[in-house]
């Protein structure tokens, strides 16, 4: 969620913090601040609610000089979203400052402690408290005659929190020095040419470094113009791989899109075939799975596959239960990550867990994956960060290559976790002999087919989508229905739209009309189906058929029908208002297909609503607290 970075080495450290907080604008924010010391005024804040641009007023105001600092863009979770409440928050005697993402679950009793201690807050956070805590270990060792060093006294004081935490810590009193810690939500450190970075995501020093350390639960690092040490929370060194980060800076730039998410959409094509590239042999179809600590014996000896994911990652999870089940025969359960662990699953050992996430440190993702493992499963990560927290706590990860995402809302992301999980079913099959040599290769030329096809709708179907905004962009309610794997996509379809336009909108299983949403349908109601069929399945032609009698129920009702349906399909236009034309596919690829003209229908209403496309209000990319 909130965006973290902080600097030292020989620059000026307010544009290094400042650039970096706006490249990590996409994660959600609702106020913003900053801190730096070591200038002749000691350590200075600056703070202010709104966009990142009321911040840049006030230090035009009012200049900030300084060696090092930290800053922070916050999405309030404790106390409205006001300056008081900003980040960096102080301790008592104004010389240290602290950063915080995440929830400090037990905050209200340490206020009360440190308060009954004459401690003086300020604000309605949780944040508050740890600059309180670092503050009374500190003035502890000074009343014992003793002087401690900072991170000394952070290993005090969050040894006192529960909850989740990622923490960069400034004090005026140790210079050249960033103390940051790790429990929960994710943190990096940057390494440079004598000067050092911290972030909470990428992007956000990128600009400056693609050689990272990312810090695991329990680590601390501690930053200064010599180095980076790292250690756990009792002090002991520890050791992190440097990962080296490949993704150019430039892919997180509008690249002449209006919006990320916009480029974002019209980048899939090429998430698609990155994600596929190098794990399947065109010459044999066989895929190649690497770097797994899951057996070809375990992978056939499984029971089941246990997905755990959110929002858009569990709608992908449950288009990858249709495609693991008629392919590799196996059956699979979805579960909402956030769900999962209080749910008392059953223990099976040879179940295999399945976490899917875009970001890799999702909180309620991670709590699933730990519960899985806890059942005695291995478990498997769809994930488009490496390094991330879920990748480097499973047994095996497929990485889907989409690039940095910057839009909330998530596309390029959800079409390469599908293609990773077609990949999986069409490997789990192989290794489980439910398919032949020459079913495989069919099915893998196929896969590289979507590209193309991909392509092809955005040109198709971009200026039809705009068309259709001007029409339906008042409405108050959409509905979308799809059967079968296609269900799914009406959930992501129904998501996206009411995400970023902030209308409500609903995702139904078109088989269910009759019990319950026919109730919905006037002539004010749009409904978008999904009237896709492959020809050569006819278990597809028949849900097709199901999908048409599901259409003339609206049509009776008034309502007003939008189709996606397979080029060259002449008796879907008899039936409906519009329709929009995608490329014919096997019935497993269909989603990755369906989805580009609801993506493409939901920017186009959210423009025309003058909504913030890519940073819906009240939300956040990654959701990295419970």
């Amino acid at each position: 969620m909130c965006g973290i970075v902080g600097y030292v080495g020989s620059k000026d450290p307010v544009p290094v913090i400042i650039e970096g907080l706006r490249r990590l604008e996409y994660r959600g924010y609702d106020s913003a601040g900053i801190a730096v010391a070591g200038g002749p005024n000691g350590l200075e804040l600056r703070r202010a609610p709104g966009k990142l641009k009321n911040l840049e007023e006030v230090l035009r105001q009012n200049p900030l000089h300084g060696t090092y600092g930290i800053g922070h863009t916050r999405w309030a979770t404790h106390g409205r979203p006001t300056e008081e409440n900003a980040h960096p928050h102080r301790d008592c005697t104004g010389r240290l400052v602290v950063v915080h993402n995440g929830i400090v679950e037990n905050y209200l009793q340490l206020k009360h402690r440190l308060t009954a201690q004459g401690h003086k807050f300020v604000t309605e956070t949780d944040t508050e408290v740890i600059a309180h805590l670092i503050e009374a270990e500190l003035s502890t060792a000074g009343k014992n005659h003793q002087k401690i060093a900072l991170e000394e006294a952070v290993r005090s004081a969050v040894r006192h929190l529960t909850g989740a935490f990622a923490i960069g810590v400034v004090s005026a009193d140790h210079p050249q020095k960033i103390v940051a810690v790790r429990s929960g939500p994710p943190a990096v450190i940057g390494l440079g040419d004598g000067e050092y970075f911290m972030a909470s995501d990428v992007p956000g020093i990128l600009h400056h470094t693609r050689d990272l350390y990312f810090l695991a639960d329990g680590d601390m690092a501690i930053l200064t113009p010599d180095g980076v040490t790292l250690t756990d929370f009792d002090g002991n060194p520890i050791e992190r791989k440097v990962q080296h980060i490949a993704w150019d800076p430039i892919q997180a730039e509008k690249g002449g899109y209006k919006h990320f998410m916009l480029k974002e959409i019209f980048e899939q094509g090429r998430a698609v075939r990155d994600t596929t590239l190098g794990r399947v042999s065109l010459d044999t179809g066989k895929v190649f799975l690497d770097d797994m600590q899951i057996t070809e014996a375990e992978f056939r000896a499984a029971t089941k596959i246990n997905i755990a994911a959110c929002g858009t990652s569990w709608h992908a999870g449950l288009v990858g239960k249709y495609m693991i089940e008629r392919l590799a025969r196996l059956p699979v359960e979805v579960d909402y990550a956030s769900e999962y662990r209080y749910r008392d699953p059953i223990a099976d050992s040879k179940a295999i867990g399945l976490l899917i996430t875009q970001s890799g440190e999702t909180a309620d993702t991670i709590a699933a994956q730990r519960e899985i493992a806890s059942k005695g499963s291995k478990t498997l990560a769809i994930c488009n960060v490496v390094g991330a927290m879920i990748a480097r706590e499973a047994n095996g990860t497929i990485y889907t290559h989409a690039g940095p995402e910057i839009g909330v809302a998530s596309t390029k992301a959800f079409t390469a976790q599908l293609t990773a999980l077609f990949i999986l079913a069409l490997y789990l099959a192989q290794q489980r002999g439910a398919v032949d040599d020459a079913q495989s290769l069919a099915l893998v030329e196929e896969l590289t087919r979507i590209p193309n096809k991909i392509r092809d709708i955005l040109k198709q179907c971009d200026a039809p989508c705009m068309a259709l905004a001007r029409t339906y962009s008042n409405a108050r309610d959409f509905l979308f229905l799809g059967r079968g794997i296609h269900y799914p996509i009406a959930l992501e379809g129904a998501l996206k739209l009411k995400e970023i336009s902030y209308i409500h909108a609903e995702g139904y299983p078109a088989g269910e009309m009759k019990h319950g949403p026919n109730a919905l349908i006037d002539e004010t109601l749009p409904v978008a189906v999904l009237a896709t069929q492959d020809r050569n399945d006819p278990a597809s032609k028949l849900r097709y058929e199901k999908t048409l009698s599901n259409i003339q129920e609206v049509t009776a009702r008034s309502g007003k029908v939008i189709a996606v349906a397979i080029e060259g399909d002449k008796e879907i236009s008899q039936l409906v208002d519009h329709v929009l034309y995608i490329p014919s596919a096997p019935e497993l690829l269909l989603p990755l297909l369906e989805v580009v003209p609801l993506q493409l229908l939901a920017y186009h209403i959210a423009v025309r609503r003058g909504c913030d496309v890519d940073q819906p209000r009240n939300l956040a990319k990654s959701v990295t607290v419970e």
